[in-house]
């Protein structure tokens, strides 16, 4: 049975929404890695802690959401940035040097201050996997 041409268009469309997918995310595979790659090859320093915030933070949330000891709003907001991080889908293009990771370590920032505030400072520290000082920074000074 011949195929109409809707039928070729609406199957073309799709090929590019799957080509510009894959695109998408072999960029924010390749941001990662780069990030990756220096925050654990940069020497000690505010730039080593600036490039490893974004993977330090998705560790945090990954621990975090297991953990008995946090609250149901507190996982909610923490995997809502994990999934804001995972997402293709930025107000800023991961690809752009810069300002492409911006919004996600924003997202994940606001949400962790969130969660911060409900879950014992303890718990967040254990889970930490990075210098203490970061996230000391990023929670605020202990209520």
């Amino acid at each position: 049975m011949p195929l109409g041409r809707a039928t070729v268009r609406i199957e073309v469309g799709v090929l590019i929404w799957i080509q510009a997918l894959a695109i998408t995310l072999g960029f924010m595979v390749i941001a990662w890695a780069t990030m990756y790659f220096l925050a654990r090859r940069l020497p000690p320093g505010l730039a080593r802690d600036l490039i490893a915030l974004l993977p330090d933070c998705t560790t945090l949330m990954w621990r975090l959401r297991r953990d008995p000891a946090v609250p149901t709003r507190a996982k909610i907001a923490v995997v809502f940035a994990a999934l804001w991080v995972a997402s293709p889908i930025d107000l800023a293009p991961e690809f752009l040097p810069v300002i492409g990771p911006l919004d996600d370590v924003i997202v994940v920032a606001l949400c962790l201050r969130y969660a911060g505030r409900r879950v014992p400072r303890e718990v967040i520290l254990t889970a930490w996997p990075g210098q203490p000082r970061v996230i000391e920074r990023l929670l605020g000074p202990a209520s």
